[in-house]
């Protein structure tokens, strides 16, 4: 299929299915968990600061990021025309939707806690607008498709390794839930891409936009946080230590995915951890709570 000019856009009239459409069901479910973050501690993830923020940090990026994800994809909902797919798509959406809504009520937690954060996050917006404003459409999908990559990278380890056994049981709960859901839906934004625009070079593009971006506005994001903490040089050096020696921190994990991901027969359920998933949603019970 020849791809959708970069200025292709759609409106919420033109992404409306047809009603044979809309009784197909998606494959990927919303899921409401009750969620409460009261009196949490500010060091929650084993009483280690840098770790904390590091995933703080994240947690920042998250609301923006997971409605850009969702304007990516959907201007090129038009050019979808497999029922199924549509509806995944669909789905897709309504999962980045709650996620979005829930890491966003998260901030009001940093903000109890002391944390000046709006500042930072009116610049977040900000540049991260411009760069949005300034990318072609493709592009963004591609940036989208490579950035999902990277959470379901991230969700894995967090599932499959047990990198959040010693955090607060409340932020644990938000963060699975998440994970879960991004291994869903990993290969939604690829998909959509491979439809409309199947070009390697600009997948790649996609790739370095995404690693790009997350590696700026992350460390951005974290750095602000600690520097509102007892930045103490020497704890932060020990406490990246016991991380690496915990396995938290380990960039072969990260370079293992960016290899993948460059493999020109990629595509992200070649590592089919579905089973994972289901099973933790299994054990908390996500599906019996909405």
């Amino acid at each position: 299929m020849i791809a959708p000019p970069a200025h292709a856009a759609a409106s919420s009239s033109e992404t409306t299915a047809p009603n044979s459409q809309s009784k197909v069901a998606s494959k990927i479910k919303q899921r409401r968990p009750k969620l409460e973050y009261a009196d949490l501690p500010r060091h929650w993830l084993a009483d280690n600061m840098f770790a904390t923020h590091l995933v703080n940090g994240l947690n920042l990026l998250f609301p923006r990021g997971e409605r850009f994800f969702v304007r990516s994809v959907n201007r090129y909902l038009p050019f979808v025309e497999d029922v199924q797919e549509r509806a995944d798509v669909r789905g897709f959406f309504a999962q980045e939707g709650r996620h979005a809504a829930e890491h966003e009520r998260f901030f009001q937690v940093l903000e109890d806690q002391g944390y000046e954060i709006r500042e930072f996050l009116a610049w977040y917006d900000k540049w991260a607008g411009r760069f949005e404003a300034a990318t072609p459409h493709a592009l963004s999908l591609a940036g989208t498709a490579a950035a999902e990559h990277f959470t379901a990278l991230f969700a894995d380890a967090a599932l499959r390794e047990g990198l959040l056994d010693e955090a607060d049981p409340r932020v644990r709960d938000l963060l699975l839930w998440h994970a879960v859901e991004e291994i869903e839906h990993k290969a939604v934004a690829y998909d959509v891409l491979q439809r409309v625009a199947p070009s390697y070079a600009l997948r790649v593009g996609g790739l370095l936009l995404a690693s790009s971006q997350l590696a700026f506005f992350w460390y951005h994001a974290t750095r602000m946080l600690m520097a509102q903490d007892d930045f103490d040089p020497a704890r932060q050096a020990e406490e990246k230590a016991q991380l690496r020696a915990s396995g938290f921190l380990r960039p072969k994990r990260l370079l293992a995915g960016i290899r993948d991901y460059l493999r020109r027969d990629f595509h992200p359920w070649q590592h089919d951890n579905s089973e994972l998933a289901k099973a933790y949603v299994k054990s908390a019970g996500l599906d019996e709570s909405n």
